[in-house]
């Protein structure tokens, strides 16, 4: 019984748990597009090279940098979100949300062999790893089922649609109502008259 209560809270959690990798995954695309539009060629190589020579510990603050640095703009949005400046502290926290994400799986995949160095730290990767799986296991037999009713309700709909707005479009209109209109011209006049 509480299982079957306590679902609901898990699939919410898989969610939020899945949402967060999907950012991790195409924000570190788009940071290392975005770093590679930076033309200092040399100044990255030295940054790569410097990260690699660190040990465990120093590259774990490496790690942590974008957090701390962007930690100030969060509590910004928290204080806006306060004085109920809404749609500035939506707007400030996803944008600090989004960057610290992106920084965060660019600095990760430089420094991830340092960091797996570390036992804790590996102990903590793999029980991602296992939760990530977890969340897939749980979501996926969820998205199968929405995906099958949306190809059993949405897509019969949507072709209806697409077929009334091609007899709706602009040209074939006035012709579908002259050729309606004549139908009942023609309906109206066979009429015998009363």
């Amino acid at each position: 019984m509480l299982r079957r209560l306590l679902r609901p809270l898990w699939v919410l959690i898989a969610l939020v748990f899945l949402f967060e990798a999907w950012l991790w995954d195409h924000l570190a695309a788009g940071m290392r597009r975005l770093v590679d539009l930076v033309p200092w060629r040399e100044f990255k190589r030295r940054l790569a090279a410097v990260i690699e020579r660190l040990s465990p510990y120093p590259t774990l603050l490496v790690f942590l940098i974008p957090v701390t640095l962007l930690l100030p703009i969060k509590f910004i949005g928290l204080w806006m979100l306060a004085r109920g400046y809404w749609l500035g502290a939506v707007a400030t926290l996803a944008a600090a949300k989004v960057v610290s994400m992106g920084l965060t799986a660019f600095i990760f995949d430089l420094t991830r062999p340092k960091l797996l160095e570390l036992p804790w730290f590996c102990r903590v990767y793999d029980w991602v790893l296992k939760w990530l799986a977890r969340a897939h296991a749980l979501l996926d037999p969820i998205k199968a089922e929405v995906r099958l009713w949306i190809a059993r309700h949405l897509r019969p709909v949507r072709r209806r649609v697409r077929s009334l707005l091609w007899v709706l479009r602009q040209r074939r209109s006035s012709r579908f109502i002259r050729h309606a209109a004549r139908i009942r011209r023609r309906v109206q006049s066979a009429r015998p008259a009363e």
